[in-house]
């Protein structure tokens, strides 16, 4: 392992946030009382969090001193003619909607561009995604490449639609009964997988042959971004802002939660070129959100969130971001433990079903691996697998995706190289001893996005 390629944090610290170690029983009964899910954990009992990078980043010194100019007024604040100004000049969109979070914007899409029986095609679902699109009545179709379902294959840009997949639902279902294409950048569940810049070329040069708008998702965009610039030829002398500008002029509009690349605690938005569009959503997001010149946030956070934009265009802080979670990736390989290859950007994702053969995926083996994890260190992860895939509204059956993975997401800005060593450590020992991950049942299952309340106990 070549440590010379990692780079030092480009920051210094100025705050810091004691963190306390459970002992082992406390760990062991927290985990109980959780139902074996990590979501119901207390943060007081988490030595370290990579439940999410969503909303748990640690915001620059610039973003603080913004939130003290907060605007509050109840329309017309100062803090969003700011941030909508940084917010085109970044995208390239002709409108801007906020949102209190990306699922706010999400909700907003899914009301003015989907009619009930309109197919939406996306590479590979994300939960919150589907279910807006699912309860407007969408039908959603996975059109990414095959390679992206499969955990061993490490090859670049698995996050890449599959054109040949939307050629054939084009001309099975009609151009008409298409709402839209949603593509993500970068792809969450597949374990943060790019999309190229040539492959966005090309779904938007199909789309526009027949009149399909596409919408990104850009929460990781600029991860994505980044990605390119290292791994797609020809881009290698650009820079992360331009790169991210030429993404988004091969789309019609995006989500965007900038809970993640805008790197805030709270806050979103929906990019629209669409005229139509945006008076639908600038009605909706009043009823949903509030004013048009808010949208759930308050001015503080919107300032916040346009520094955060800025500051995460910067090279040196998306070389370190992606490099510390390889940093993490790179030690559990060498280790021999199962992962989703190649390290994506935001995340580490465990393969369960490696790395837990004796269960089968009915048993919830990602479910119990984060819950073993938790127990064995104070390390919080995520589930990514049959328990957020959910159930089949037709048949009541669970969704038994090919990917079953622990997903262990790296906040920004917030840990250190020797916290990645910790999560290391405890994932090689568990793996060592990994017929003591146990399989669990259901105690309690909610009808929707089960994975985020759902509780647990052992089957055997």
């Amino acid at each position: 392992m070549n440590f010379q390629s990692y780079p030092a944090e480009p920051f210094k610290i100025k705050v810091v946030e004691p963190v306390v170690m459970k002992t082992r029983e406390e760990r062991i009964a927290a985990m109980k009382e959780a139902g074996y899910n990590t979501f119901n954990l207390k943060s007081e009992d988490v030595y370290i969090d990579l439940l999410t990078d969503s909303g748990t980043n640690a915001m620059s010194d610039r973003q603080w001193a913004g939130m003290m100019i907060g605007d509050e007024a109840y329309a017309g604040s100062k803090n969003w003619i700011y941030l909508e100004k940084i917010a085109k000049e970044i995208f390239g969109f002709k409108h801007i909607v906020p949102t209190h979070q990306g699922r706010g914007a999400e909700n907003l899409l899914s009301q003015i561009a989907i009619k009930p029986g309109q197919y939406v095609a996306g590479n590979m679902y994300f939960t919150t995604t589907r279910y807006h699109q699912e309860r407007c009545g969408g039908i959603f179709v996975d059109i990414i490449g095959d390679i992206a379902h499969d955990a061993t294959v490490n090859a670049p840009f698995k996050g890449n639609i599959d054109l040949d997949k939307l050629k054939k639902l084009i001309d099975d279902k009609g151009a008409e009964n298409i709402a839209y294409v949603c593509l993500a950048v970068t792809v969450n569940l597949a374990g943060g997988q790019p999309v190229s810049m040539a492959n966005m070329k090309a779904v938007r040069e199909l789309c526009s042959k027949h009149g399909i708008k596409i919408f990104f998702d850009a929460t990781r965009c600029v991860e994505n971004a980044y990605f390119i610039k290292e791994q797609e030829k020809g881009y290698e002398n650009c820079s992360i802002k331009d790169l991210v500008h030429e993404m988004f002029s091969y789309s019609d509009g995006a989500t965007m939660s900038g809970k993640k690349d805008c790197i805030v605690n709270i806050g979103g938005f929906l990019a629209i070129n669409d005229d139509e569009l945006f008076g639908k959503a600038k009605e909706l997001v009043v009823v949903y959100e509030g004013m048009p010149s808010y949208g759930g946030m308050a001015g503080r956070d919107m300032q916040a969130m346009a520094i955060g934009l800025q500051d995460s265009m910067q090279e040196e802080y998306i070389e370190h971001r992606i490099k510390q979670v390889r940093y993490l990736g790179e030690r559990l390989l060498q280790a021999g433990i199962p992962i989703i290859e190649p390290i994506g950007g935001h995340a580490v994702f465990l393969d369960a079903r490696r790395f837990c053969t004796h269960l089968k995926q009915e048993q919830f083996p990602a479910q119990s691996l984060a819950a073993f994890l938790y127990m064995d260190s104070g390390v919080r992860s995520m589930e990514r697998g049959i328990v957020s895939a959910g159930r089949d509204k037709k048949t009541g059956k669970n969704h038994t995706p090919k990917l079953e993975t622990v997903r262990l997401t790296v906040p920004r800005r917030v840990y250190t190289y020797k916290h990645m060593d910790v999560v290391a450590d405890s994932v090689i020992s568990l793996f060592k001893n990994k017929e003591q991950i146990r399989p669990l049942k259901f105690i309690y299952e909610p009808q929707q996005l089960r994975f985020f309340t759902a509780k647990f106990d052992f089957a055997d």
